[in-house]
């Protein structure tokens, strides 16, 4: 298992956009919250959340980068596993961010799925975000304010040269550049909104 690239960023700062990016220049798998259900990782993510070990070889092998939650909050040990592995912090404006995240995941995750497994998932999944990530406090200021102290110590925590801070409205360029890779003449993916993500999730 080794990963090329990892993704420290919160979900809705562009993460869906870059794992499509990622896996377009070539560092694909790429790990992502919309994979660990089809992976069958449910379990395995479960046991991290509730503070056992991550499983990081089960969950990640055969991947090659990594965005988006639960992944995100273990940031610090997929690096430790990695260590020639590049950071990408993906990052948007604070209160553009908050106004998505409070309109999709915020609204998703409580709600009831057909799928009893999923609701199962979902116990877990508010557990990471809502309480370990937002110590149960879903309002603008406290959750911004998470944001930005969790970026600061990504950006205090990765080695510079390793480190790229990403606005995926950016384009492919500084992506590129910073991994070394071509620039595609395919637009760069802009998906995920959070108009998609509220029909995908029956929220609309």
């Amino acid at each position: 298992m080794t990963l090329d690239i990892i993704g420290p960023g919160f979900g809705r700062t562009g993460t869906m956009s870059c794992k499509e990016a990622v896996e377009q220049l070539g560092f694909g798998p790429c790990y992502h919250m919309s994979v660990v259900y089809e992976q069958g990782h449910q379990q395995l993510w479960a046991d991290a959340i509730n503070g056992a070990p991550l499983a990081i070889d089960a969950i990640f092998e055969g991947f090659r980068s990594a965005f988006d939650w639960p992944a995100c909050s273990w940031w610090k040990e997929l690096k430790a596993a990695n260590p020639n592995a590049k950071v990408v912090l993906t990052r948007r404006d604070p209160d553009a961010w908050y106004d998505s995240i409070a309109s999709t995941i915020f609204k998703a995750l409580p709600s009831i799925h057909v799928d009893p497994a999923r609701n199962a998932w979902r116990v877990h999944t508010r557990k990471l975000i809502f309480t370990d990530t937002f110590h149960d406090d879903l309002g603008r200021e406290n959750v911004t304010k998470v944001l930005r102290e969790h970026e600061a110590d990504v950006i205090a925590s990765a080695p510079p040269a390793e480190l790229l801070v990403f606005d995926v409205g950016d384009g492919w360029e500084p992506l590129c550049d910073f991994l070394g890779v071509p620039v595609p003449t395919a637009p760069f993916p802009r998906t995920n909104s959070s108009s998609m993500f509220r029909e995908e999730a029956g929220l609309d």
